[in-house]
């Protein structure tokens, strides 16, 4: 049973990782313009705390499934 929750939250923590964009990427390693800080509103907001809740989650059900 935590195994098939640990998978679930293992794509969902992808999903949501792979859709927040990044404002910079590469372009300041190559001389861009790096300064600029934006600030995460809406969707984006959501999307960053969720992340930060299924990585908490997952993490939690790896090392409860090591004494489960």
């Amino acid at each position: 049973m935590l195994s098939i929750i640990h998978i679930a939250i293992a794509i969902a923590l992808s999903l949501s990782i792979t859709l927040q964009q990044r404002a910079t990427g590469l372009s300041a390693t190559f001389g861009g313009s790096g300064g600029s800080y934006v600030t995460r509103r809406g969707a984006e907001a959501l999307l960053f705390k969720g992340s930060i809740y299924l990585s908490i989650a997952f993490f939690a059900l790896g090392i409860a499934r090591m004494f489960f």
